[in-house]
């Protein structure tokens, strides 16, 4: 689980270089929206124009469970301000780790708050 903590520290500190070394070369990523990345650099450069165009950006990691030797879920949360407040989205992602323990796959899964009337 150690690769998650550097992951997770990379992203939170916006070091796209240090988070590439977490990443299998052939890491498939897919998100709420059954939206997908597909390699390292490419995924390197998605992480970073999403997060890169986020207001205050924070992330905030709950809980981390092991599933099986070479899987694990995160229970997380990201902050942003967006339209003059601040905005928390509670996620959970599915990781699945490669024979070298680098992070070869990624789900994304969101909650989504109600919608305002």
């Amino acid at each position: 689980m150690r690769v998650l903590d550097e992951y997770f520290e990379a992203l939170r500190t916006q070091d796209w270089a240090r988070v590439a070394p977490c990443l299998a070369e052939d890491v498939h990523r897919t998100g709420p929206y059954l939206d997908e990345v597909r390699g390292r650099e490419a995924y390197v450069k998605f992480l970073a124009s999403a997060i890169g165009a986020l207001r205050s950006y924070e992330l905030r990691v709950h809980r981390v469970r092991e599933l099986a030797p070479h899987s694990a879920v995160v229970e997380l949360s990201e902050a942003m301000d967006r339209g003059g407040e601040r905005r928390e989205f509670p996620e959970l992602l599915l990781f699945d780790f490669d024979a070298a323990g680098r992070i070869a796959r990624v789900d994304v899964y969101i909650k989504q708050p109600p919608r305002r009337t």
